[in-house]
């Protein structure tokens, strides 16, 4: 699935789009249609509360840590200047209080608004190592599975600079990561509060919707020539679940094409727009041919939806989650309190 997202965002990129604005549409306080009692459920805000923080300290150092691909990495000392190399661990360390030390990112970096005018040392294909060292980088944050050229991790670690990698394969790894970060920046108590809040509101989320029907889900990453949807035990497939979704899946755990006859086989009872921001709408979905005996395209449950939260694994996650919960269950009401809507940023720059 990262490859593909690739794919669909270099293609935009291309393009130059202009920036959207996407506010997440979340649904508060929406009775269910049916007058049954209405499941509810209680999400805390961001910051966490301070009751959340554990009381153990801050790491020390010099510190090793063993990154998401199994390289140990030492880090003699407390960094400074740190440059992060993907939008999630960008907004990792300004959650936790270490954005005045983020003294780089990259080209499709788009929140929060601080990290914007930063210098970029990476593009989608490529790492300016030279910059980085310029820059007298301490630590550089990257991301695996070939998000970063593995080649470029490699030479900046040959310089001497601390790189840690981190990718997330489900939600347990966001959580996990948002820790790993936090003890490589210096910023462990913050890190692991965030991470218990978060987690807290995943299991809430969890409960909510466990005991609700779980319609089958389509979640739509692009059709503009074939068709591209989550893939076999991955994030994404993980993220529908805990919405109260059953779904739909390519059959691989590599391959996000799936099969317009495959597809209508399924027969999806929602269909979600992951690739609402680049303008794809229901009524575009309804006249596709031989979408029209689709059961979601007969009743309308075609719902778009902020496809950046819902996959950037970061501190926004569970504003993503919350927009799923939207798309899938309309029926669920949820208090007020919720995590404050964040606009999205350029559908362009919505790498992961």
């Amino acid at each position: 699935m990262a490859a593909h997202s690739l794919r669909i965002l270099s293609r935009a990129h291309a393009r130059a789009l202009p920036a959207l604005l996407l506010p997440l549409l979340i649904l508060v306080g929406c009775a269910a249609g049916s007058g049954s009692p209405t499941p509810s459920v209680s999400i805390t805000t961001f910051p966490p509360p301070a009751s959340a923080a554990p009381t153990a300290t801050s790491a020390s150092f010099p510190l090793t840590l063993t990154d998401d691909e199994g390289a140990a990495v030492t880090i003699p000392s407390k960094p400074h200047k740190i440059v992060s190399l993907t939008p999630a661990s960008t907004e990792i360390l300004f959650a936790i209080g270490a954005g005045s030390r983020v003294v780089a990112t990259t080209n499709f970096d788009d929140y929060p608004p601080e990290a914007i005018p930063l210098p970029d040392v990476a593009t989608y294909t490529s790492v300016d190592a030279e910059k980085i060292v310029g820059l007298g980088t301490d630590l550089v944050i990257a991301g695996g599975n070939n998000f970063n050229p593995p080649a470029s991790i490699a030479k900046l670690r040959s310089l001497g600079i601390p790189v840690l990698v981190t990718y997330a394969k489900d939600v347990a790894g966001v959580l996990s990561d948002i820790s790993l970060v936090g003890k490589a920046a210096g910023e462990s108590m913050a890190a692991d509060s965030l991470a218990a809040s978060m987690g807290a509101q995943f299991d809430a989320i969890r409960a909510v919707t466990s005991g609700a029907p779980h319609p089958k889900v389509f979640y739509e990453l692009d059709a503009t020539s074939k068709i591209y949807t989550t893939t076999d035990a991955s994030f994404l497939q993980e993220m529908i679940q805990i919405a109260g979704g059953d779904p739909i899946t390519t059959g691989s755990t590599t391959n996000s094409e799936i099969s317009l006859e495959k597809l209508i086989a399924a027969n999806p009872a929602v269909i979600v727009l992951g690739d609402a921001a680049y303008g794809t709408t229901a009524a575009q979905v309804r006249a596709r041919p031989g979408w029209a005996t689709i059961q979601a395209v007969q009743t309308g449950s075609i719902v778009g939806v902020n496809d950046i939260m819902v996959s950037r694994p970061g501190p926004r996650l569970v504003l993503g989650l919350l927009d799923l919960l939207r798309a899938i269950h309309p029926e669920i009401a949820l208090p007020s309190g919720l995590p404050s809507p964040v606009p999205a940023a350029s559908p362009a720059a919505s790498m992961p």
